[in-house]
């Protein structure tokens, strides 16, 4: 799999042009630099250096270079350097070996592309329908598999005689699948004059024919690493039961010194849910999808680069691209399909010349994986256990005293020294038991509770996993019973209180109306990422979520002063402004007083 942009930057005084070192020198189009300026990238990688500047002056080209190093932006910044504006018809054809490959690659280029610039995966296993109605209003990329790609030249819904450029994305590989004569077809079907640029991780015999046969004079690019790209990356794995993991990440996250952590999922609708939990559970994320606006991606991207978000939720295809110092910790809380995938998102961590941690939750019957990621990253990984209950409080506790010094130093702590002072003198409590029991409400341990509590995470002298489950198996308990997200309900916590013991408007419990519903294609983690992010609050402030047509209604417990209000207000979900504001009900609505949940309707 290939990676995008900045995987290793080039060395200044390893080029004979220092301004071969950024992407401004190798003579990108303005439109395409900025671009990638407001993505953050300033250095190429060693083979975007040497076969950017070949594919700009129309050369076709032959790049061998390893997973890891950049590929696709190698290909992909000369590409849509090549595209022009008010052109009829098909302008470039990447072929991929894989479905997987072909969204990565898809969703690369669409990161990288100037605005308007239309890109199209297509695939196999896919629903023609959406494929052929995308083709019919035009399409100036594609990235595709061989055998989708055939298969609309044949229904006459593709047409190749107008490609200028066309890419063989891990060329060897889709030889290997056996998709020689497809590709060969593919290559027959496109003009002679076309660009053709072949990337593999090897140069085996056949590529060779492949070049032979159907490029003109190719230029060949050769990058041989001298370690592997993960050498600066400690990678471990944890075997974790499915139904535990999500408690086993929050205490990992609970106990992790990284600044930042990226954790990978296999799908959206997982990205949602977890992510949705783990703000709940009071942690400051966000989480990104193919579903997600580039807009939304780049405010969130930002906010992790910035410092003011510590962990992101991912899939696969939103992290192409995805370029922070910060992150330290990778966690794999589904292990990729693929070891490309494996070594792509382990990549994130690890960079600028740090090094990072790279953490995989495997199930007991995931185990075997474990060799043949060994092998694709020639590299150990060690096994680690996820620390207990007792760990998490005792890290948290170490932090909290960890403040104490520079608090003593401030001062002003007459107040406090009285009132713990009135408290020994009356409970005659031994004030080693005092402070000990100040520092667990620090960290948020109040002491046994009944089994079972959801959340409860923090029970110092248990080593077992959480049992409470993840939001998607409560949403589904939810709809056994019949009081489910169906018709628009989504329930953001089983627990907050109701609307009938606290009323409508300022106080605990307020329910808020927000400008964005159904219709707009909202999400209960959106929402709730707005208002944590945006408004200051914390996950455990935003109760239960009501999604309607064109609103939603939205439980908060916290007050919410006039300046959170303003820029909650003003922050965009979806597409729309919330315009957050007490719900008083709609004229002739009756107020509805409920026990639990009930299906709403418009």
């Amino acid at each position: 799999m290939s990676s995008v942009l900045s995987e290793t930057p080039v060395p200044t005084e390893s080029t004979d042009s220092p301004d071969s070192t950024t992407f401004a020198g190798l003579g990108l189009p303005e439109p395409v630099l900025e671009r990638i300026a407001r993505l953050g990238f300033e250095n190429p990688t060693e083979i975007q250096a040497a076969a950017i500047p070949a594919l700009l002056q129309g050369r076709d080209l032959v790049g061998v270079a390893q997973t890891g190093t950049g590929k696709t932006a190698a290909f992909g910044l000369p590409l849509l350097a090549r595209l022009q504006a008010g052109v009829e018809g098909l302008q470039a054809l990447v072929l991929t070996p894989t479905r997987e490959l072909a969204l990565q690659v898809s969703e690369a280029l669409r990161t990288m592309a100037p605005l308007r610039t239309r890109v199209l995966a297509i695939y196999g296993g896919a629903p023609f329908g959406p494929q052929l109605r995308q083709l019919t209003d035009g399409v100036d990329v594609v990235v595709g598999t061989p055998g989708r790609v055939i298969d609309l030249i044949n229904r006459g819904a593709l047409d190749t005689s107008t490609v200028q450029t066309l890419v063989l994305d891990e060329a060897d590989e889709m030889l290997r699948m056996g998709f020689a004569e497809e590709v060969a077809t593919i290559l027959e079907g496109t003009p002679p004059t076309r660009q053709t640029a072949l990337f593999s991780a090897t140069m085996p015999r056949e590529i060779r024919k492949v070049a032979h046969t159907h490029m003109s004079d190719p230029v060949e690019v050769s990058m041989t690493p001298s370690e592997p790209t993960t050498a600066s990356i400690n990678q471990t794995y944890a075997v974790v039961p499915m139904r535990h993991k999500t408690g086993a990440l929050i205490r990992v996250l609970a106990t992790t010194d990284a600044e930042a952590t990226i954790v990978f999922v296999r799908t959206r609708q997982i990205a949602e849910d977890l992510g949705a939990e783990l703000v709940s559970r009071g942690v400051n994320a966000a989480t990104i999808s193919g579903d997600v606006a580039q807009a939304e991606r780049e405010r969130i991207v930002g906010r992790l680069r910035s410092g003011n978000l510590n962990v992101l939720v991912a899939t696969d295809v939103a992290a192409r691209g995805l370029d922070v110092d910060r992150i330290g910790l990778v966690v794999n809380y589904d292990v990729p399909r693929e070891t490309e995938a494996y070594v792509h998102r382990i990549g994130r961590t690890g960079r600028a010349g740090r090094t990072g941690t790279a953490l995989m939750f495997l199930t007991p019957k995931e185990r075997y994986r474990l060799n043949s990621i060994e092998r694709a990253t020639r590299s150990t990984v060690t096994e680690v256990t996820i620390p207990t209950p007792a760990e998490v409080s005792a890290h948290r506790a170490d932090a909290l005293l960890a403040q104490l010094p520079d608090r003593l130093e401030r001062g002003r702590l007459d107040l406090y020294r009285e009132r713990v002072s009135i408290m020994l003198a009356q409970s005659g409590r031994d004030p080693l038991d005092v402070a000990a029991a100040l520092v667990a409400l620090g960290v948020g341990d109040d002491g046994p509770q009944p089994r079972g509590r959801e959340g409860d995470e923090l029970r110092p002298h248990e080593t077992t996993f959480d049992d409470a489950p993840p939001a998607r198996a409560a949403r589904r308990a939810a709809n056994e019973r019949g009081d489910g997200d169906r018709g628009g309900y989504r329930s953001h916590k089983q627990h907050s209180p109701s609307r009938g013991e606290h009323g409508r408007g300022g106080g605990p419990g307020t329910v808020y109306r927000v400008d964005v519903g159904r219709h707009h294609g909202v999400r209960p983690n959106a929402i709730v990422g707005a208002l944590t992010g945006e408004g200051g609050l914390r996950g455990s402030d935003v109760g239960k979520i009501e999604i309607f047509s064109s609103f939603s209604l939205v439980e908060i417990s916290a007050p919410l002063s006039p300046e959170s209000s303003r820029r909650i207000g003003t922050a965009r979900v979806a597409g729309q402004r919330l315009q957050i504001r007490p719900d008083n009900g709609r004229p002739g609505r009756p107020e509805r007083r409920h026990s639990g949940p009930r299906r709403p309707r418009d």
